[in-house]
C-alpha cells in the first residue's frame, strides 16, 4: 500500500493518508527518536555490533522537518532541521512505528 498524501501538521505530527483512505499520525519526536539509520539505531557488520551512545544533546531542531523526499516507491527520506537526513523510513516501517506509538500510548 502506498501513501496518497504525506504532510506535516502543526509542526508536531506527520500525517500519512494511504491509498485505501486509512491514515496515521506520527509525533515528530517519536519519528526522529526511532530514526532507522545506523548512526541512530546501530548496525551489525561482520558479526560486530555497533550501538550508538545515548543522545546527550537535544535541540528543538532535532524534531522539526525541513524536507521530505520519496525514495523509489517504497519509502521517504526526511531531512531534519538540524541537518540529519540518513534515515530511510519505508512504508512498512512507518506502519510499524504507528503501531508502536499507539501501544506506548495505550491505544491498541
Amino acid at each position: 500500500m502506498n501513501p496518497k498524501s504525506i504532510k506535516v501538521k502543526e509542526k508536531k505530527n506527520l500525517e500519512i493518508i494511504w491509498e485505501d483512505g486509512s491514515e496515521i499520525k506520527l509525533l515528530l519526536k517519536y519519528l526522529r527518536d526511532q530514526c532507522p539509520c545506523a548512526t541512530c539505531k546501530g548496525e551489525t557488520v561482520l558479526l560486530r555490533t555497533y550501538r550508538p551512545p545515548a543522545k546527550t544533546i537535544i535541540t528543538p531542531e532535532m524534531y522539526l522537518i525541513k524536507n521530505i523526499e520519496t525514495v523509489g516507491g517504497y519509502a521517504i527520506q526526511i531531512t531534519w532541521a538540524d541537518g540529519h537526513n540518513t534515515g530511510i523510513y519505508s512504508w512498512d516501517y512507518l506502519i510499524q512505528l504507528n503501531e508502536g506509538q499507539n501501544a506506548e500510548n495505550g491505544q491498541g
